[in-house]
C-alpha cells in the first residue's frame, strides 16, 4: 500500500508538535563517551520509572548505542540550542571542552540541563526505520529550568 503523502510532507506535519530537545549519552563499546540530540523522548510508566526515546537506525553511533548497558538522558534548557546543535553534528568531539561526571556505569553527564534520567537499557523494539529504546530510571535530577522546545523545525522557549 502507497501512501498519498511524500515523506518530507509527514515530517513537516509531524514537526507540529512541539517537543522538549534531549541529549543522550552513553559509553560506546570501546568505553567511548557517545552523545547525540534527540526529541523523540517520552514517559512510559510510573511503576517501574521507565521512559523511551529513539534512534535511526542510520545514524553514526547506533551500534554504540544498541550496545549501550545505561544511558542518561539530558532534557535541555533554554538557551541552550549551541549545545543541541553540537550533539547532532557528525564529525565533531561533541563532548570537546564539557566537564562531564560520571554517572550510572559510569555514563557522561552532562553539567547543565533542566533535568537529567539515567537509565540502564530495558528494552529495544524495532519502529520502522528507528529503534525504540527504553530505560529504566534509576536515578534523575530536576533542576526545573525552562525547557528548550522545538517546533517546525526550529527552536523556541516559553
Amino acid at each position: 500500500m502507497s501512501n498519498s503523502f511524500t515523506q518530507l510532507e509527514f515530517r513537516n506535519a509531524l514537526g507540529s508538535f512541539a517537543t522538549g530537545v534531549t541529549i543522550i549519552t552513553a559509553l560506546g563499546k570501546s568505553g567511548q563517551r557517545i552523545g547525540m540530540t534527540a526529541n523523540s523522548f517520552n514517559s512510559v510508566s510510573l511503576t517501574p520509572p521507565l521512559i523511551l526515546w529513539s534512534i535511526g537506525k542510520n545514524t553514526n553511533c547506533f551500534d554504540d548505542f544498541m550496545s549501550a548497558k545505561a544511558f542518561a538522558v539530558h532534557i535541555l534548557a533554554a538557551g541552550q540550542q549551541d549545545l543541541s546543535d553540537r550533539f547532532a553534528t557528525t564529525g565533531v568531539d561533541r563532548f570537546a571542552d564539557i566537564e562531564c561526571t560520571e554517572g550510572l556505569s559510569s555514563i557522561p553527564i552532562l553539567p547543565h540541563y533542566s533535568a537529567c534520567f539515567q537509565c540502564k537499557m530495558a528494552h529495544q523494539y524495532e519502529g520502522g526505520d528507528h529503534i525504540i529504546m527504553t530505560g529504566e530510571v534509576t536515578e534523575f535530577t530536576d533542576n526545573g529550568l525552562q525547557p528548550l522546545l522545538f517546533y517546525r523545525g526550529k527552536y523556541h522557549n516559553l
